[in-house]
C-alpha cells in the first residue's frame, strides 16, 4: 500500500500529506479504486497526530479525489465519481478581498448606461412576442437572422436555420453533450481544461477522458492514441484562449484535429464564449469540419456579465436532437435578453462593447508584465486571464491560501484538471478595478519571491 513520504513533508503537515497523495494520483501512482492507509497507521508512519491526518483526508475529499466508505476505508476515485466539483472562485464577493479568481471581462458605467437605454428603449416597443411568446422556432426567427450577423463575427458562416439561441454558454454547453452523446459514452477534452466539464459529464452520465496538451491545444497524437485506447464518440475544446492555459490552437493543429475527428468519426464541440474578443484570422472547427462540428458562442465574456444569451450552431442532422435538449433543459432562451442582444448586434453597440473591450484588455495585460516583469506565466492577448505555474517551492493550496491571507482570491490549478494536475494559479483580469488588479498582482509577485512560511492560522 503506497504512503506519502515522511521526508518530504513540509508544514502545515495535512496539506503536504494532502499534496503528496493528489500528486500520486495525477502522475497514475495511486489509481481509481486504490484504498490509502487506514488513518491511524498513516499517522504512526509519518509521526504526525491522528487528526493531522483526519484534516488530510478531508481535504483531498473536498478536491473530490477521494471517497470515504464506511466501515472499508478511504478510496482513490474514478473520474467521474465526483460529481460536486471544486469551483475555481468564490460564490459570492466577501468585502475587502481582491478577486482575481472569478472569471469576467472589464465593467464600468458605459456598461450600465447601455443597458439602462436598451431597457428604456424597450419601454416604448416591446415585440409582443417578447411577453407573450413560448414557441423558440416561431418567435426567434428574426434572432437567428440577426445572430448570422454576429457569427460573421467570430468566423462562423452559416444559415439562420442551424442556429439556436441560448441562455449563455453552460447551458449551450449541456443540450451540446447531450446531443453529442449518449449515457455511457466517452467524451474527450484538454488534460487542463474546462472547471465544469467533470462534474456535468458526470450528471449526463458521460465518461470525460483527459487528452495531454502543450502551448498549442491538444496535442493530436495523443487525442489519436486516446481514440486507440477508447471508445471516444466526441471532443470538446475550447481553442481560443479560453482555456485555463489561455492557448490558440494555431491552423496547422486544427486541421491536424479535424483529420483524426473524421477518422474516427468523432463530434466536436467546439467552445467559442470568448468570440470576437480574440482576433479571427484562424479558423473555426465549425468552418472545417461543419459537418460534424456543434458551436457554441454567448455575450457573456466579450460583451457584458449580464447578456447571458448565446448561440449555438449545429449540423442540419443534428437539429431535431438539439432543439428536443434544448426544450428539455430550458425550453426557450429568456426572450427579453435574447432581444436586447439582437438589438445591440443590429445598432453596433455588441462590437462597440468588444472593441471598448480590447482596449481594456490591452492595458491589464501591460500591468500584468510590469508587475510580474521576469515572471514566467502564460496570456494572449485576447484573454480575460492569465495562467500562472508554480514552481516546486509553493505547494498549491500554500500558495492560494497565503494569498487570500493577504486578501487576494485566486483559482487554484487544481479545480481545471481534468486528467492532469500541474501546480498553477488562474488570474483574472477584468473581475476588479485596476487599482485593486494592481494591489493583487504585488501581492502574488511578493509571494513568488518569498521563502515559504507556514499557515499558522
Amino acid at each position: 500500500m503506497w504512503t506519502p513520504s515522511r521526508e518530504c513533508l513540509a508544514q502545515p503537515y495535512f496539506l503536504s500529506i494532502a499534496d503528496q497523495i493528489a500528486q500520486a494520483v495525477a502522475s497514475g501512482v495511486l489509481k481509481p479504486g486504490e484504498q490509502l492507509p487506514p488513518q491511524r497507521q498513516l499517522a504512526d508512519k509519518l509521526a504526525v497526530s491522528l487528526p493531522t491526518v483526519s484534516r488530510a483526508y478531508e481535504e483531498l475529499s473536498r478536491r473530490g479525489l477521494v471517497t470515504g466508505e464506511t466501515g472499508r476505508g478511504t478510496f482513490i476515485r474514478t473520474a467521474n465519481a465526483n460529481p460536486e466539483a471544486v469551483t475555481p472562485f468564490m460564490p459570492e464577493r466577501i468585502p475587502g478581498l481582491i478577486d482575481l479568481a472569478i472569471l469576467k471581462p472589464v465593467s464600468d458605467t458605459l456598461h450600465l448606461e447601455r443597458m439602462k437605454s436598451a431597457l428604456g428603449a424597450l419601454a416604448v416597443d416591446l415585440p409582443a412576442s417578447t411577453v407573450f411568446g413560448s414557441r423558440p422556432s416561431a418567435m426567434f426567427a428574426r434572432h437567428r437572422a440577426i445572430a448570422t450577423d454576429w457569427l460573421r463575427f467570430c468566423g462562423v458562416k452559416t444559415d439562420a436555420r442551424t442556429v439556436h439561441l441560448t441562455n449563455g454558454g453552460t447551458p449551450a454547453l449541456t443540450v451540446a453533450l447531450m446531443t453529442a452523446c449518449q449515457p455511457g459514452m466517452t467524451i474527450a477534452t484538454e488534460a487542463t481544461g474546462l472547471h465544469v466539464m467533470l462534474p456535468l459529464g458526470s450528471y449526463l452520465g458521460l465518461k470525460v477522458q483527459g487528452v495531454p496538451i502543450d502551448d498549442h491545444g491538444i496535442i493530436p497524437e495523443a487525442l489519436e492514441s486516446a481514440c486507440q485506447q477508447h471508445v471516444i464518440r466526441a471532443l470538446f475544446m475550447m481553442p481560443n484562449a479560453l482555456a485555463p492555459t489561455a492557448f490558440i490552437m494555431d491552423e496547422p493543429r486544427r486541421v491536424a484535429i479535424v483529420e483524426i475527428a473524421r477518422k474516427y468519426d468523432l463530434l466536436i464541440v467546439e467552445d467559442d464564449a470568448l468570440g470576437p474578443l480574440t482576433e479571427r484570422d484562424l479558423p473555426t472547427f465549425q468552418t472545417l469540419a461543419p459537418e460534424r462540428t456543434i458551436y457554441i458562442t454567448s455575450f457573456t465574456k466579450p460583451v457584458m456579465s449580464g447578456l447571458r444569451t448565446g448561440y449555438l450552431v449545429a449540423p442540419e442532422r443534428l437539429l431535431p436532437a438539439v432543439e428536443n435538449r434544448q426544450l428539455v433543459t430550458s425550453w426557450i432562451a429568456t426572450p427579453l435578453i435574447a432581444e436586447i442582444a439582437a438589438r445591440w448586434v443590429e445598432d453596433g453597440t455588441c462590437l462597440e462593447l468588444v472593441q471598448w473591450q480590447r482596449a481594456r484588455l490591452v492595458e491589464r495585460h501591460k500591468l500584468v508584465a510590469s508587475a510580474l516583469n521576469g515572471v514566467s506565466y502564460c496570456s494572449n492577448p485576447g484573454s480575460l486571464h492569465i495562467w500562472l505555474p508554480l514552481d516546486g517551492r509553493f505547494p498549491e493550496d500554500e500558495f492560494v491560501s497565503h494569498a487570500r491571507k493577504q486578501g487576494v482570491v485566486l483559482a487554484r490549478g487544481a479545480a481545471f484538471a481534468i486528467s492532469e494536475n500541474h501546480p498553477a494559479v488562474r488570474v483574472s483580469l477584468g473581475s476588479t478595478t485596476e487599482e485593486e488588479l494592481v494591489r493583487g498582482l504585488s501581492v502574488i509577485h511578493n509571494l513568488l519571491h518569498s521563502e515559504p512560511e507556514p499557515i499558522l492560522l
